[in-house]
This record gives C-alpha cells, sequence and structure tokens, in this order.
C-alpha cells in the first residue's frame, strides 16, 4: 500500500483548508466580553497550563497502577478521587456523558474482586483517552469563542495539543502502524492549519482544521474497536483459540474504545449504536461476538452520518457550514476507508466513491453548486447502499 494513498480524502482535504472556500472573507466570530483587549493575568495563565499538565501527568500515573502486576485498589482510586475525578464531572457535564460513573464503578468492581484487574486496567485507560478527546473539543470550542483574542486562542489551542500528545497520541501511533494509515501526519496537519488560520483571523480555515483533528482522532477510535483488525474481530479469534479470559480483556477494549463514537453515531443510527455497544458490554458472553456484524454495524452508522453531513452541506448552501459538512461527510467516507471494497463489492466502487467525495468538495470550494448537486446526487445512492450492509 502506498502511504500516499492511504489519506487521499485528507490530502484532498487539506488542499481545500489551504486555498479556502471561494475567495469570500474569512467569517468573524461576534466580539465579545471574552475577546476584549483585558487579557487573564499571567499568574492565571500559568495555572492553567500546569493544570492540564497535572491532568495528563494523573491520567498517566493512573493508567500505571492500574497496570501493574498487583494493583494498589486503595492508591489507584485515591488518586482517581484527588486528581482527575473533578475535570471527568466537568467533561460529563458538558457533554452529557458517565464516564466518572463508568469509571468509578469500574475501579470499585476491580477493588472488590468482581471484574479482573486487566479488564478493569482497560476500561480505565481507553475511558480516560475519551476524557482526553472530550477535554481536546471543549480546548477547541474555547479557541473559537476566544478567536478574536488570538493570544487566547492560540493558548486554547496548545492546551488541546498537550492533551493529544500526552494522551492519545501513542494510541493512533500504534494504529497507523497496524493500518499503514497517516493519522498522525493528519493530525498534525490539521494543528498547524488550525494555528495559521488563528494568525491570519480566518475562522472558516480553523474550523475545517479542527475537522481533520476531530476525525482523524475518531477513526483511530474506530479502527481500534470495529475494523478488520480491531478487538471485534480480535475477541472472536481469541474464543476460537480457547483464550476466554484474554477475549474478555479485549471485549473492554472495544467496548470503552467505542465509548468515545457512540453518541456521535447514535444521533444518526441508534439502531446498530446500541447494537455494537451491546456486544462489546461485558454482560455478552464472548462468545456472541462476531468481528463481522460489528464491522457491518459500524459500516452503516458512519454511512448514515457522512450522508446526514452530506444533506447539512447542500441544505446550507452558500454558508459555511456548507463548505465545514462537506468536509466531514468526505472524512466519514475516509474512516470506512478499508471497509469500501468488501461492502461495494469491488476496489473500483471504492475508489469511485472517494472521486466523488472529492468531487463535492471541489464544487464546493468553487462555489459551483451545479457540480456540488451532480456529485451528491451520486454519493447519496452508493451511502443509501452502505446503509444496508450487512443486512
Amino acid at each position: 500500500m502506498k502511504p500516499v494513498k492511504v489519506l487521499s480524502t485528507t490530502a484532498l482535504v487539506m488542499s481545500l483548508l489551504l486555498a479556502g472556500c471561494g475567495d469570500k472573507p474569512a467569517a468573524q466570530p461576534q466580539d465579545n466580553a471574552q475577546t476584549q483587549t483585558t487579557q487573564q493575568p499571567a499568574a492565571q495563565e500559568e495555572a492553567k497550563k500546569s493544570a492540564v499538565a497535572d491532568l495528563v501527568g494523573a491520567t498517566k500515573e493512573l493508567v500505571g497502577v492500574l497496570k501493574a502486576e498487583q494493583v494498589d485498589w486503595d492508591k489507584a482510586i485515591k488518586l482517581y478521587d484527588e486528581k482527575l475525578k473533578s475535570h471527568v464531572q466537568s467533561m460529563d457535564e458538558a457533554n452529557s456523558a458517565q464516564v466518572n460513573e463508568q469509571i468509578t464503578a469500574a475501579l470499585n468492581a476491580g477493588k472488590d474482586g468482581q471484574l479482573p484487574a486487566k479488564v478493569v486496567a482497560q476500561i480505565g485507560d481507553k475511558l480516560l483517552q475519551k476524557v482526553a478527546f472530550l477535554s481536546i473539543r471543549n480546548e477547541f470550542k474555547g479557541a473559537n469563542d476566544q478567536f478574536a483574542n488570538k493570544d487566547e486562542a492560540k493558548k486554547e489551542l496548545g492546551e488541546a495539543k498537550e492533551y493529544y500528545n500526552g494522551v492519545l497520541k501513542a494510541m493512533i501511533e500504534k494504529r497507523d502502524n497496524a493500518y499503514e494509515t497517516q493519522l498522525v501526519s493528519a493530525i498534525d496537519a490539521g494543528f498547524a492549519e488550525m494555528e495559521g488560520a488563528i494568525e491570519k483571523g480566518d475562522n472558516l480555515a480553523f474550523n475545517l482544521g479542527k475537522q481533520v483533528v476531530d476525525k482523524s482522532i475518531m477513526k483511530a477510535f474506530y479502527l481500534a474497536s470495529g475494523a478488520e483488525k480491531g478487538y471485534a474481530y480480535k475477541i472472536e479469534k481469541l474464543v476460537k483459540e480457547g483464550k476466554a479470559d484474554d477475549a474478555r480483556v479485549g471485549q473492554a477494549e472495544g467496548w470503552a474504545f467505542f465509548q468515545s463514537l457512540q453518541s456521535y453515531l447514535e444521533k444518526h443510527d441508534k439502531e446498530d449504536a446500541d447494537f455494537i455497544n451491546s456486544q462489546f458490554d461485558l454482560s455478552n458472553d464472548v462468545k456472541n461476538v462476531k468481528g463481522d456484524t460489528i464491522n457491518q454495524a459500524y459500516v452503516r452508522a458512519i454511512a448514515k452520518t457522512a450522508k446526514s453531513e452530506y444533506e447539512a452541506s447542500v441544505e446550507n448552501w452558500g454558508n459555511d457550514k456548507a463548505a465545514i459538512t462537506a468536509l466531514e461527510g468526505a472524512l466519514f467516507i475516509d474512516m470506512i476507508k478499508t471497509d469500501l471494497p468488501k461492502a461495494l463489492g469491488s476496489a473500483e466502487k471504492a475508489d469511485a466513491l472517494q472521486k466523488l467525495a472529492q468531487q463535492y468538495l471541489d464544487a464546493v470550494k468553487a462555489q459551483d453548486k451545479a457540480k456540488a448537486d451532480e456529485s451528491f446526487k451520486q454519493i447519496k445512492p452508493v451511502l443509501d447502499l452502505l446503509e444496508k450492509y450487512g443486512k
């Protein structure tokens, strides 16, 4: 596989980012009290930087405690309660999530002997990755809200990069090695685009770069969980080899990775999202887990999500959202790139869909509505077909 082709969609996306959409002036956020010239005192900024570093450090420390040969459960619970819990709760509140409840239950189950230590370790590790992902999104929102104040926006973005580098990058590098993808390079390019956009005052370019980072991280979670080398297939293989205990650990990893995707996918396909969650749930016997059924449900849910983004792009023609959702649609198609030849019946059909995604993006960039409409008319039936994959 030639690396340059692995991220073909991302490459065309980056051309969109660098060139802008049409040549219209960049959209600027409304002035508000937070974007006035008054800046936070340096001491407050240093405290915030230190807080992010402390959270990243505490995350690594807790994962290390949980993965030790002999787990000190009292130490793990104390560490979580004192250094991480309040931040996890704040991310839960902002995202209608339940990560604190899930981590707390897992730690208590490990201490009581209701769950094996290896299972708890994976739940804790992967749910803390979800917290890092939610934290990155929170910093992106802060940067966007503060966009008119370059210094503040850059600081928010820098904190997002700190969460990424400290908690998520190693996981994404592992997926790149397994699938010969270049997600780390795409994420680096997305961050660079966001930094340049802040400097130029180009809010649309900032939001496009944000989508590259966001969806590339989501793709890594998918590759880890439901793609051809993900835990859905690893569980089935381990069961066949008579390694039920290892399969259960893999089930915990698959479930915890999926938690970072569930809320997004269930907005568009609750049935398949619920199915994936139920398959990875530890209450389900590992013997029932089948890689193909989980993979197909993932493809259906991601295809429905992509179609929703394209529909939003069509509906918002002429606005910045048309470009942003066109980009998201292309990135969701790229998310299931390795599945497309099998799902569509041939590599040629898979390539054709990606070319259509490029054509649509090019049309948005040129503000050529006729060409965009024609491309969407061809993309939609293919996504409709993918929505039925495996049924």
